[in-house]
């Protein structure tokens, strides 16, 4: 006790105490006494007055930043509403563009052979660790595709049919051993059998062997389906020769063949289900015809 006597808190407060009695003796003897107590309490309210202003400016500036926020926030959220159905447009816009061209296609190859009888398809899914380039569409039995039928795009033919759901089918490419085609060279007439090969299907290429020996084949020459066998369709586009070289036997030559389709990128094909001299040339089923293959 005796410390806070001692202390200045104390003095400070003896001194405000006789300046306050002071102050109302002046103003009792002046007749002020309701100034000063107006002034006094004026001079105690100020600090709680400016407090009370800072508070109320701070709660307005937090209220108002509150209100822009949430303006902001549903502004944001109209504004990912728009995005988001113009990329719903622009994808319907692509698939309709996708299937327009797709329909002129179909179309254009309609016109140049009327006997074909088409499904179109989607690539729905891919082998990975097929190295031939595989693939699964989006048509099955329900829709009249069949094992063995031709795959094809507008620039050539892609595979066969090898296997068939009810939906769904498994498509073998050209560049698969499995599949094999009977061909011939446009400029020469010179005919063979396009196979897969191990080593040209990582370059997307095929290959086209049992030429004649004395064939006058050279790059660039176009290779189209014979129709030999009834599988495939007579002068589809097959692809190009890209290099020639003599078979280890020495009894024939070999080409290299780079396919007029986009195997490993075609997402749109056409399964023709009935052609015009289909499955002449062999007896029994289609199925047969995958377990022997065309050329054999």
């Amino acid at each position: 006790m005796q410390k806070f006597f001692k202390s200045w808190y104390f003095k400070v407060l003896c001194a405000l105490a006789v300046f306050s009695v002071a102050i109302m003796i002046r103003a009792a003897s002046s007749g002020n006494a309701d100034v000063f107590l107006s002034q006094t309490v004026s001079v105690i309210s100020q600090p709680f007055l400016k407090f009370s202003s800072t508070v109320t400016g701070s709660v307005n500036d937090f209220l108002d930043r509150f209100v822009h926020s949430e303006e902001n926030y549903l502004k944001i959220q109209e504004l990912e509403e728009k995005l988001r159905e113009a990329n719903e447009k622009l994808i319907d816009y692509e698939r309709i563009k996708r299937e327009n061209e797709q329909f002129r296609e179909f179309l254009q190859l309609k016109e140049t052979n009327p006997d074909y009888d088409f499904a179109t398809a989607t690539v729905i899914g891919r082998d990975s660790t097929n190295r031939f380039g595989s693939f699964t569409i989006d048509k099955g039995s329900l829709d009249g595709v069949q094992a063995a039928d031709p795959v094809i795009t507008a620039d050539g033919l892609v595979g066969i049919v090898w296997e068939v759901g009810l939906t769904y089918a498994h498509v073998r490419t050209i560049l698969d051993i499995s599949v094999e085609v009977g061909v011939y060279d446009t400029a020469t007439r010179d005919s063979g059998i396009i196979s897969g090969d191990i080593s040209l299907s990582s370059l997307g290429f095929c290959k086209l062997k049992y030429l004649p020996k004395d064939s006058g084949i050279s790059n660039g020459n176009l290779i189209v389906t014979s129709g030999i066998g009834g599988v495939f369709p007579k002068d589809y586009p097959v692809g190009t020769v890209k290099s020639i070289s003599v078979d280890p036997s020495g009894l024939s030559l070999i080409a290299e063949i780079e396919p007029a389709a986009d195997i490993f990128n075609v997402t749109e094909v056409l399964v023709i289900k009935s052609f015009n001299g289909q499955s002449e040339g062999f007896s029994g089923s289609k199925e047969a015809v995958l377990e022997g293959g065309e050329g054999e």
